[in-house]
């Protein structure tokens, strides 16, 4: 053997790679709603508790978001919104690269056929108006694995 071969194969320098190397940044979390003062809120109070947000005013406008921005690690939508609303845009999610994204609904119309339907789509939770910030600020630091 050589002084110059590397004993470790190209997997097991990625394995050590993946657990040495420096903490990722933190995620953010993506705040989809057509109501500004709702979607500002809810980011100036996700903000305040050290939580990075984006906001977006449409399902479409989210769906560019998560294309540009790589840092996302979590949405949180409302439902109604327009032609393009929130289980479409979960759909959406669910059939492109990032369908393990994690997403909580927050909504203030939702009847029983949608909270159905939400969970055929594996959301986290799916929380009503007005909602338990106490709760809604636990479960977005769950799944981003914030402490």
């Amino acid at each position: 053997m050589s002084d110059h071969e590397d004993i470790l194969s190209e997997d097991e320098r990625e394995a050590l790679a993946s657990v040495t190397a420096p903490p990722a940044a933190p995620l953010k979390v993506l705040i989809v709603d057509d109501n500004r003062v709702a979607r500002e809120a809810l980011a100036r109070y996700l903000s305040s508790k050290r939580i990075k947000c984006l906001t977006a005013s449409s399902g479409k406008q989210a769906l560019e978001c998560l294309v540009k921005e790589r840092g996302i690690g979590l949405v949180i939508t409302d439902l109604r919104m327009g032609a393009f609303g929130g289980l479409e845009l979960i759909r959406h999610i669910r059939e492109s690269e990032r369908a393990a994204m994690p997403i909580i609904i927050v909504s203030g119309a939702a009847d029983v056929q949608d909270a159905i339907e939400a969970m055929h789509l594996s959301v986290v939770d799916f929380l009503l108006k007005p909602i338990d910030l106490d709760k809604l600020v636990e479960l977005v630091r769950r799944e981003l694995g914030i402490s």
